[in-house]
């Protein structure tokens, strides 16, 4: 196995050299020791992974008490699982899956401004990715009709409103999700400024 090296395979053919069971069984435990050493990153990986690698570059032969069974050897053969691919056609192509699932999001905001940021930022994906497929004759409305056909008439906006603001432009891009928090983050900012102004004018009463 390439990942580990000439000089653990070499330690490896060593172990299967050691003929007491129980030193055999302490070098093995030496061997996965230096293994994590050798290489910080894998100190986290699961200990029988490095376990069963260890029994195949013995080629199955290394016989130690470990914490864990020799793995069968048809793991070596076993074509891995084949990856499941999401179902469904998709409307659009050119937006792509990701802007279906932004829309179903958008739907579900119960907040009429959150609702309204999170369309103005979907549709400035949109905007951008219609562009690279489509530079000519493009419209705002466009963009519109096609967030009014992917949420069923569920999510609108004016489209007067978009042109005047350039909402759906790059440049007045924020991601909705900031902005809604930096709306809550200036709004406890003001409370507390109100409240420090009440204190400071009730002192100023007791004085």
């Amino acid at each position: 196995m390439k990942e580990y090296g000439k000089n653990i395979q070499g330690l490896v053919d060593h172990l299967l050299t050691i003929e007491d069971r129980e030193k055999r069984t302490q070098s093995a435990y030496t061997v996965i020791d230096v293994i994590k050493r050798l290489n910080p990153q894998w100190r986290q990986e699961n200990d029988q992974k490095l376990w069963d690698d260890l029994y195949i570059m013995s080629d199955f032969k290394l016989e130690v008490d470990s914490p864990f069974p020799m793995p069968d050897k048809k793991i070596l053969g076993r074509k891995p699982l084949p990856i499941g691919y999401p179902k469904g056609e998709i409307r659009f192509k050119h937006y792509g899956r990701n802007i279906e699932k932004l829309i179903e999001l958008a739907i579900e905001m119960e907040d009429d401004e959150e609702q309204e940021e999170a369309i103005i930022y979907i549709g400035q994906l949109m905007r951008s990715f219609h562009s690279t497929w489509n530079r000519d004759n493009f419209d705002d409305g466009i963009i519109l009709d096609d967030i009014k056909t992917l949420s069923k008439g569920k999510l609108h906006i004016d489209l007067d409103k978009v042109k005047e603001n350039g909402l759906f432009e790059s440049n007045t891009r924020r991601d909705f999700k900031t902005q809604s928090s930096t709306s809550r983050s200036n709004n406890n900012n003001n409370k507390n400024r109100r409240g420090n102004k009440r204190r400071s004018n009730h002192k100023k009463r007791r004085n």
